[in-house]
């Protein structure tokens, strides 16, 4: 995920998910998928609520592309090497919304897009190969799919061996597996084909590979669960690694065109670059407050976040980057100069409510701004997946968004706007400046839900929205129900915005596409 990504194996998701087939919708070219089922109290929601926007774009320096990725907004879960989850492009303005749904047998939660525009994803179900798929960005049917090494475990917070992934400048996906390797497959036509398998485990042992990206050089950089930071020289398949020993990784990592490396553990924030040879070499490390606990809603004890990077190298300080601390009563945003010379502190924020503030994605970058959501409360439901369809309501999250405003000249931060009523259990959202909006994905509470004419007989179904926020001031534009059912969580998966602008979000089902009509 998220950042955070990721979703993982559910025991819960094995249970009612064992009767489908490993690849639910038929693997045809250009056929479009089987829908996944929802509940069918849903009829009795509103399916839409507010009013379609007009386009107010936002102004902002652009990152730059690393040359070894595919175009900004393409290439990985958080859009570009900054890690920013911006685009530059518009979303769903909200008029007339579609939804189509592609039905899995597991979640597709990494989107990127090939330069054909076609979807690129790994879709992960319990005791199953993850399966590398690329899919008509249009009616979600099957153009190529193919098994990837290993089998998804049953753990809900392993986010390795496919949950991070990146498509490189040549059309390449180049994903870590779970047998301790980094794939790299070519998209060719309409098929994938392996080109290269490097071997990971006589550095790394066991320890499942978190993620791995290119840093300017072309270097692949890696990380694992175990806290191991690596390289891989792609010519040679030369891998050199050291240990953050006594940490664990849970997150990405972000790139910059100095050679910059930044990694967030459980414990501290990293700027790595290569050493002689490659070798990975931290010139500094920031220790931040991880907190006494493990909130409901993160995936391990500290920062939930991928490092967030903010202007160029060639700026004062060498840049900036962001994370979240784990601290209590409340978390805070922290921001910090990145260059070389060390992390110089900018500000601190402190963000929602005491004692439940967790954030387990990545934070959002909008013209130097920083968007935080509340994950705090979000439990994936031991019977979630048990009762079919309708399943159980999933518990409530602490609602929260809010965007800090960053003052680097005079180093402070403050709140430039604070939303406190939607509720955002894991996903990782997105703003689009082509259109001012931010997206998200929400689930109200059953007092929260909003229905066709007063509340209904049959009780609140476990619903979920594709939610508009005005990225300026936070509040809501409009939100389109997505689905009904523990089918439609998406559960740390994020949101994509693809090249034609619609949206797509991976579920516990599968697959979630909304657009303007």
């Amino acid at each position: 995920m998220r950042g955070k990504g990721l979703f993982l194996g559910l025991a819960a998701a094995t249970v009612w998910l064992a009767a489908l087939p490993a690849t639910a919708s038929a693997e045809h070219p250009r056929l479009p998928a089987l829908p996944i089922p929802s509940d069918p109290r849903a009829v009795h929601l509103r399916p839409f609520t507010g009013q379609a926007v007009v386009a107010s774009p936002v102004t902002a320096p652009a990152a730059p592309t690393n040359p070894f990725m595919a175009p900004n907004g393409t290439s990985n879960l958080h859009d570009d090497a900054y890690q920013t989850d911006t685009y530059a492009q518009a979303g769903p303005a909200g008029r007339r919304l579609t939804v189509r749904t592609r039905l899995q047998g597991g979640l597709c939660g990494s989107v990127t897009f090939d330069s054909r525009g076609r979807l690129v994803t790994v879709c992960l179900a319990p005791g199953r190969a993850p399966r590398l798929m690329l899919l008509d960005p249009g009616n979600l049917g099957t153009i190529a799919g193919v098994n990837l090494p290993g089998t998804v475990g049953t753990s809900s917070t392993d986010v390795t061996g496919g949950g991070y992934f990146y498509l490189d400048n040549k059309d390449r996906v180049v994903v870590p597996t779970k047998t301790g390797g980094i794939q790299v497959v070519a998209i060719r036509g309409d098929t994938f084909i392996t080109e290269r398998t490097y071997d990971l485990t006589p550095v790394i042992g066991t320890s499942g590979i978190v993620s791995a990206l290119p840093d300017w050089s072309g270097l692949l950089w890696f990380v694992t669960r175990s806290g191991v930071v690596g390289t891989v020289d792609l010519a040679t398949g030369a891998v050199r690694s050291q240990t953050l020993h006594g940490e664990q990784i849970a997150n990405s990592i972000a790139v910059d065109e100095s050679g910059g490396v930044f990694v967030v553990s459980d414990h501290a924030l990293y700027r790595f670059d290569a050493g002689p040879g490659g070798a990975p070499h931290a010139t500094w490390r920031a220790p931040y407050d991880r907190g006494t606990r493990q909130k409901p809603g993160q995936l391990s004890q500290g920062s939930g976040t991928t490092p967030t990077l903010i202007g160029p190298a060639s700026g004062p300080g060498g840049g900036y980057v962001a994370i979240t601390d784990n601290a209590d009563p409340k978390m805070h945003v922290l921001v910090m100069a990145r260059g070389k010379a060390g992390p110089a502190g900018v500000c601190a924020e402190p963000v929602f409510p005491a004692g439940q503030g967790a954030d387990e994605n990545s934070l959002i970058a909008v013209d130097g701004d920083l968007i935080a959501e509340n994950n705090y409360g979000y439990v994936l439901g031991s019977d979630a997946l048990r009762k079919g369809v309708a399943g159980e309501r999933q518990p409530d999250t602490t609602p929260g968004l809010v965007r800090v405003h960053v003052d680097y000249a005079r180093r402070k931060c403050s709140i430039a706007w604070s939303n406190t009523t939607e509720r955002i259990p894991s996903v990782v959202s997105k703003a689009a400046l082509g259109n001012g909006m931010l997206y998200t994905y929400t689930h109200p509470s059953a007092a929260e839900l909003a229905y066709r004419s007063g509340e209904h007989s049959l009780g609140a179904p476990d619903a979920w929205y594709l939610t508009a926020l005005d990225v300026r001031t936070g509040q809501r534009a409009w939100s389109r129900l997505a689905g009904a059912g523990p089918l439609f969580n998406n559960h740390y998966a994020p949101v994509s915005i693809g090249p034609d602008g619609a949206v797509y979000v991976g579920c516990l089902g599968g697959l979630v596409r909304l657009a303007d009509s």
